[in-house]
């Protein structure tokens, strides 16, 4: 029956009604799988589960959409993706490209790396930095900007060097995320003794959570059990009397900080 009412009827009508038929299905699978996406991120990372856990299986819908909009993306700081940036700040890039060539002092040049980073165009960002360090070497803009190219880049030896470069001029430069960028560097590069003793000082001055995390699981590799203990023990203390949006924030530490107890 379905089979003749689609040949007989107008095109239009046809092409709608199979639109129908199987689109809907579409959707509702494709919603399940994020449905169970937002729920494993729930059980995983979220420090009110309980709560959150009891809505997405009570009002399943639209609960993955309402737990998405206040705990999802205001977690990881959503921007939107890429290339949408891209279509939008076209007009921007050209302009802070005219301005290095009109001006062409570093500031300029740091500006426009900037930019091209936040959208992703590495290989242009870290050509932008080359050049403002080429005019004044020790710019600290433009030794973290190139950091953080290399970072995206997964090449730790330059991050190592290039935040090494940053902390040598101004060791409290942006909080710490540049120490704790150094600190990653020497973990990833396997310098694991020069990694404990950096995050140890690191701690003491900035707190953190990956580099007390980080800390606590260099103290585990190194045998020194108790030593990790007190400093996941710790990271559980700090982040149960922070805000609750920092603690959102910095909760897979914090289920990553009790699966370390656990051990």
């Amino acid at each position: 029956m379905t089979c003749w009412l689609l040949c007989d009827a107008p095109l239009p009508l046809s092409v709608f009604t199979a639109a129908l038929a199987y689109g809907l299905p579409l959707l509702a699978f494709a919603y399940f799988l994020f449905w169970l996406w937002m729920l494993v991120h729930c059980i995983v990372y979220e420090p009110d589960k309980f709560f959150w856990v009891w809505l997405l299986l009570i009002a399943w819908f639209p609960g993955a959409i309402i737990y998405a909009v206040m705990r999802y993306f205001p977690a990881r700081e959503f921007v939107g993706p890429r290339w949408l940036r891209r279509s939008f700040r076209g007009r921007e890039l050209r302009r802070l490209e005219i301005a290095t060539q009109q001006i062409g002092n570093a500031h300029q040049f740091v500006v426009y790396g900037d930019a091209l980073r936040e959208l992703g165009l590495t290989s242009q960002a870290r050509a932008a930095y080359a050049d403002a360090l080429q005019k004044d070497p020790k710019l600290l803009p433009a030794l973290w900007g190139a950091a953080q190219v290399a970072v995206a880049e997964k090449k730790p030896a330059e991050v190592r060097d290039l935040t090494q470069r940053v902390l040598e001029i101004d060791p409290q430069y942006k909080f710490g995320d540049v120490s704790l960028a150094y600190g990653r560097a020497l973990e990833d590069l396997g310098e694991t003794a020069a990694a404990r003793e950096h995050f140890a000082r690191h701690v003491s001055r900035w707190r953190h959570p990956e580099a007390v995390y980080r800390l606590a699981t260099l103290y585990e590799a190194a045998g020194d059990r108790h030593a990790a203990r007190e400093q996941a023990q710790a990271l559980l203390r700090d982040l149960a009397t922070c805000p609750a949006a920092i603690a959102r924030k910095h909760g897979r530490w914090q289920s990553r900080a009790r699966q370390l107890l656990k051990r």
